[in-house]
């Protein structure tokens, strides 16, 4: 049985531009955002939007990306999702990839909520018949009720959120890709939705999360990437990452929060000890 693994050396992705109007073009420059701007050995005008991305991921990893809007990681994504081939470089993904970057790609405006539940979860990697067993389950999460006999062009934003999560979340993957995208939904749902996320991060082998939420990537992550222009700026764990990319207040937040989800995790362990313990006592005092 092949292992869950993700492998990139020096790995590069350029996008060329050939009706590009900066024919004067001399030498590389980097704007605010994106990766650098330069030529080929073909004198064509490209955005190098990754360089050098080196990286060894093993199943139980969980990797977080951080960078500002264009700095690259979805395009990071995308590569490890083998939707981008390297232009120099080497990468090499060994697991089933459930890669989750639009939660509207998949989906059919005129089919019913239900027929989009299967069809979404195929377009993930999963089998008919799988999804099939997931529809009722799926369909008590999105709490939408008879909407869900209608097309989904009747649906608002909010509500077809509500189907992909459901779905995305009711996934088996060994490495799970997501670029967060979930801002239509309603706070009290979205509690929900994180719930089912961390149970989906658990079920994953690798899980590979670029967000600009510090708070989400802390709960569902236990490394950083900061991506700078198309590389990698800092890696390692979280705090120290985003320390480094946003400043001390950042860091100091993600601590706090780090702190407190380690306080859960040790409260919940004791209240399943003290339930084992009074089993065991009853069992024994029968």
């Amino acid at each position: 049985m092949t292992r869950v693994s993700i492998e990139t050396r020096d790995a590069c992705v350029d996008f060329p531009i050939f009706d590009a109007k900066t024919r004067s073009l001399k030498k590389a420059f980097l704007g605010k955002a994106g990766g650098a701007i330069g030529r080929n050995n073909s004198d064509v005008v490209v955005v190098e939007a990754l360089r050098d991305i080196t990286m060894s991921l093993e199943e139980g990893d969980r990797v977080g990306l951080v960078g500002h809007n264009g700095a690259g990681k979805s395009t990071l994504l995308r590569l490890l999702s083998g939707i981008y081939e390297p232009t120099r470089g080497f990468a090499q993904v060994n697991g089933r990839v459930a890669p989750v970057f639009d939660l509207g790609v998949g989906m059919d405006p005129e089919i019913s909520g239900y027929e989009n539940i299967i069809i979404r979860g195929m377009f993930l990697g999963m089998s008919r018949k799988k999804m099939l067993t997931k529809v009722d389950e799926i369909a008590d999460f999105t709490e939408l009720g008879d909407y869900l006999n209608m097309p989904l062009r009747t649906y608002s934003t909010g509500m077809r959120v509500r189907v992909a999560l459901g779905v995305v979340t009711s996934i088996d993957p060994e490495i799970l890709l997501l670029d967060e995208g979930i801002g239509a939904v309603d706070a009290e749902f979205m509690k929900k939705a994180r719930v089912r996320l961390q149970d989906l991060v658990a079920r994953s082998g690798i899980l590979v999360f670029a967000s600009h939420s510090n708070e989400f990537l802390a709960q569902l992550c236990d490394q950083a990437m900061w991506i700078d222009h198309g590389q990698i700026r800092e890696r390692g764990d979280i705090e120290h990452v985003v320390r480094a990319y946003e400043g001390d207040e950042a860091g100091d937040h993600v601590r706090t929060v780090l702190h407190e989800l380690e306080r859960e995790r040790e409260a919940g362990g004791a209240l399943r000890n003290g339930s084992d313990a009074a089993a065991t006592s009853g069992t024994n005092s029968a």
